[in-house]
């Protein structure tokens, strides 16, 4: 649309920019699939991804792509309202996200899928890289991308885990608790996780995150 409407360059080119990213995968998948059928994995997977694809574009996050059964969503381009408000609706995002897939679980398992998805998140915010420098490629590229993926693999099934650079700008409205610093290669930085109990609406009453036995 940007550059169709003449407001980005058709040229091919890398910009850095702060953004908040989302990744995510399905625990234990290649163990879901090998008790399903391929054409039963294949429905389950679609009606996921348009699911959670439409959750994305409600709170205006960027798609960038799904890898198997991992999504990678950013935060901040090509528009963004503020570093804040674009972790903010990361955040919101994410746990409604979880909400969708507890009632998606509940639909799947009354139609005999006995092990439903259970899906675990990483977000973070950082300067990344977007683009490529020798093909247009819109992707986010870097080591804060990488550490939303690594976030997303310390959590448990049905849960959220977020860095501190994300915490701290949404920390008013959301309910979480530290977790063991973590070292990681490309970030000089100690990174402190956060692990996400529910976010604050309008009204200030807490929504809890779904935890994995509710599902």
């Amino acid at each position: 649309k940007s550059i169709f409407s003449g407001q980005r360059d058709v040229v091919i080119q890398t910009e850095r920019k702060k953004l908040t990213i989302f990744f995510s995968d399905i625990k234990d998948f290649t163990a879901t699939t090998e008790r399903l059928q391929p054409e039963q994995i294949t429905r389950l997977l679609n009606e996921y991804f348009t699911e959670m694809s439409a959750i994305a574009l409600k709170y205006g996050g960027t798609i960038d792509k799904f890898v198997g059964d991992a999504m990678l969503i950013f935060f901040g381009d090509p528009e963004t309202k503020g570093e804040a408000e674009d972790a903010v609706a990361c955040l919101r995002m994410a746990l409604e996200m979880q909400h969708r897939i507890a009632e998606l679980n509940v639909k799947w398992r009354n139609e005999g899928v006995e092990f439903p998805f259970r899906v675990r998140m990483g977000v973070n915010t950082g300067y990344c890289n977007v683009g490529s420098a020798d093909r247009m490629d819109y992707t986010i590229i870097g080591a804060e991308a990488n550490l939303a993926a690594r976030l997303q693999a310390m959590a448990e099934a049905g849960r959220v885990v977020v860095s501190y650079e994300t915490y701290a700008l949404v920390r008013g409205i959301l309910v979480a608790h530290p977790l063991p610093p973590i070292t990681m290669k490309g970030i000089s930085r100690e990174v402190v996780p956060y692990l996400v109990e529910g976010m604050l609406d309008a009204s200030g009453t807490k929504m809890e995150i779904v935890s994995e036995h509710m599902t």
